[in-house]
C-alpha cells in the first residue's frame, strides 16, 4: 500500500471515529477547526510527513467534508463552496493552503 492510500486511510479512519460531541465542536467554530487541522499536521510533521503528503491528507478532509457534512459557519460554507467547483488540481492546491494557514 502507497504512502498515500495510507495516510488517506488514516485520515478517514480519524474523521469517522471522531466522537460526535467533539466533531459537532470541531466543525462548529472555525477556530477549533484551525486547530484541530494544526494539530493534525503537527503530528504528522513529527511522523516525517512532507509537505505534499500533509497536503494529501488535508485534501482527503476536504473531500471527507464536502460529501459528509455540512457547514456550520461561513467559513466552511465558503471552503465548501471553493472546494466544489474546483478541480482536483485546485482542490489539492486549496488544501496546500490550509496546511500553511495553520501552521
Amino acid at each position: 500500500m502507497s504512502t498515500e492510500n495510507k495516510v488517506g486511510n488514516k485520515v478517514e479512519d480519524v474523521l469517522q471515529n471522531l466522537d460526535s460531541g467533539k466533531k459537532e465542536e470541531i466543525l462548529t467554530n472555525f477556530e477549533e477547526f484551525k486547530s484541530f487541522l494544526g494539530d493534525k499536521v503537527s503530528k504528522g510533521e513529527k511522523l516525517g510527513l512532507n509537505e505534499e503528503q500533509l497536503a494529501l491528507a488535508a485534501q482527503k478532509v476536504g473531500d471527507y467534508l464536502a460529501k459528509k457534512e455540512q457547514p456550520r459557519n461561513r467559513e466552511e460554507k465558503l471552503l465548501q463552496e471553493l472546494w466544489k467547483v474546483g478541480t482536483e488540481e485546485e482542490q489539492h492546491k486549496l488544501a496546500h493552503l490550509l496546511v500553511k494557514l495553520v501552521s
